[in-house]
């Protein structure tokens, strides 16, 4: 991996809401890695950089909000030369209960509008996800409220604990071990 898109919406009213648990990954990722957010107009959001291995590896929390999500993904890879397949987007997923993480390859947007502006901005599918799970509220019409007000105490606890095991799993997957990061999380 060279690029970690977390997904979510800036601003502190957004903060603690569950939409925003894509930053709170890459949050945790900077934490781990000693790498220091900084705004950067012309990728439209804050990014930071640690090193693995000798490869750079960039972390993007987008300014953009959540619907355009794919202008500071593009712009980014754009500039640094990023192939889509080498590019990990950590998001907030309805159909996982919260405590859930799941890594897929590729895939449809399934709805997410944030993927949904990556898949178009990038010309295709190919890149890798992070799913965490942060529950549906069982009525589509109280998805918006769901995803836009703040976690409960309990959820953002097991949505925590979704993060920290795929923070174990994170040398696999910068290390391009992606099946094996599966088997580990998703037994987890």
């Amino acid at each position: 991996m060279k690029l970690i898109a977390g997904l979510g919406n800036p601003g502190p009213e957004y903060e603690g809401t569950p939409h925003n648990a894509g930053f709170w990954f890459v949050d945790e990722v900077a934490r781990q890695y000693h790498a220091v957010f900084k705004f950067e107009k012309k990728f439209h959001g804050e990014v930071a950089r640690f090193t693995v291995g000798g490869q750079d590896v960039w972390l993007l929390k987008p300014d953009t909000y959540m619907n355009l999500s794919g202008q500071a993904v593009q712009a980014l890879a754009n500039f640094f030369k990023i192939d889509t397949q080498n590019i990990l987007v950590a998001h907030d997923d309805l159909d996982l209960p919260p405590g859930t993480a799941r890594l897929k390859e590729g895939g449809g947007h399934g709805g997410h509008n944030g993927l949904r502006d990556i898949i178009s901005k990038m010309g295709g599918n190919g890149f890798q996800r992070l799913r965490i799970g942060i529950g549906h509220p069982g009525d589509k019409n109280r998805v918006t409220s769901h995803v836009l007000k703040k976690a409960a105490k309990d959820d953002r606890i097991a949505i925590d604990n979704a993060i920290d095991a795929a923070l174990k799993v994170l040398p696999e997957i910068l290390g391009g071990e992606l099946s094996k990061a599966m088997n580990e999380l998703h037994r987890s």
